[in-house]
C-alpha cells in the first residue's frame, strides 16, 4: 500500500517546479527531541514510503543544518528507483567537504548559496559539486523563489523538500509548497524541535489550508497527503 499514489504529474507552473514538502513528526508536532534525537520517529514502512517519494521527484532538497546534523545521503535505497538530484541550501557554505552528498558520487549535487559565502570556499565546493550563487532574501538567506527558478533552468521540474524545520517553514511561509506529505507517528515528546516554525499567522482565516486530502494508515503511522489550495 505504501507504494500507491506516490508518483505525481510533474511540471512547471509560474516558472517554478512542482514542490512537495515531506517530514515525519510526532502527534504533538515534533521532529526531534530537545537533544536533537530524531531516529527513528517514523516506522520502517514509512521510511520505505519516503524513499519512494524521493524516486518520484527529480530533485530532493535539504538545508545545511540537516546535513550537519545527520550527514544524509539523500539517495533511493530502500526501494527500487532512481535517485534524484540533491540540492543543499547553504547561504554561507558551511557544508563540510567530507559530507556524503559531496563525496559519495551517488547522485549529482547542487549547492545553493549566496554572495555571503567566501569566494575561496565556493571554489573548493565547485571542485566536487555544482554551485549556484543565488540572491539573498530579507533574512540574508537563499532566496527560495530565485532558487526554484534556477532549478527550472537546469531542467528540474519537481522538488521534494525534506527539511529541516527552518527550510520547511520558509517554504510554507512563502506559499511555495504545492503538496504536503506528513508522516504522523503515534508518540508524544512534550518538548523538542517543532516540525513547523512561526508562519506569522495571527487569525484562522490566514491559515494555510489543503484540499484533496487523504489520511492513510501505514504500519504504525498515518500519512497525511494534501494539495495546497
Amino acid at each position: 500500500m505504501w507504494q500507491e499514489g506516490v508518483r505525481h504529474r510533474t511540471g512547471v507552473s509560474g516558472g517554478r517546479p512542482f514542490v512537495t514538502a515531506h517530514f515525519a513528526q510526532t502527534l504533538d508536532g515534533r521532529v526531534a527531541t530537545r537533544t536533537g534525537d530524531s531516529r527513528w520517529i517514523s516506522s520502517e514502512e514509512s521510511l520505505r514510503f519516503a524513499h519512494c517519494l524521493r524516486s518520484g521527484h527529480e530533485a530532493v532538497m535539504v538545508g545545511v543544518g540537516t546535513v550537519l546534523a545527520d550527514n544524509p545521503r539523500l539517495t533511493v535505497r530502500l526501494v527500487e528507483g532512481t535517485s534524484p538530484h540533491r540540492v543543499i541550501v547553504d547561504s554561507t557554505l558551511r557544508l563540510p567537504l567530507e559530507a556524503s552528498v559531496l563525496s559519495d558520487g551517488a547522485s549529482p549535487t547542487l549547492v545553493a548559496t549566496t554572495s555571503r559565502a567566501p569566494a575561496e570556499r565556493i571554489r573548493l565546493v565547485e571542485q566536487v559539486a555544482q554551485v549556484e550563487v543565488v540572491a539573498t532574501d530579507a533574512t540574508g538567506g537563499v532566496d527560495l523563489d530565485a532558487l526554484l527558478r534556477r532549478l527550472v533552468v537546469r531542467g528540474l521540474s519537481s522538488v521534494l523538500v525534506e527539511g529541516g524545520s527552518r527550510l520547511i517553514t520558509a517554504f510554507l511561509r512563502r506559499r511555495l509548497v504545492d503538496r504536503l506529505v506528513v508522516c504522523v507517528a503515534p508518540m508524544i515528546l512534550g518538548t523538542g524541535t517543532d516540525a513547523v516554525g512561526d508562519l506569522g499567522i495571527d487569525v484562522l482565516g490566514e491559515a494555510i489550508t489543503f484540499e484533496s486530502v487523504t489520511f492513510t494508515p501505514l504500519g504504525r503511522d498515518v500519512i497525511f497527503d494534501g494539495r495546497y489550495r
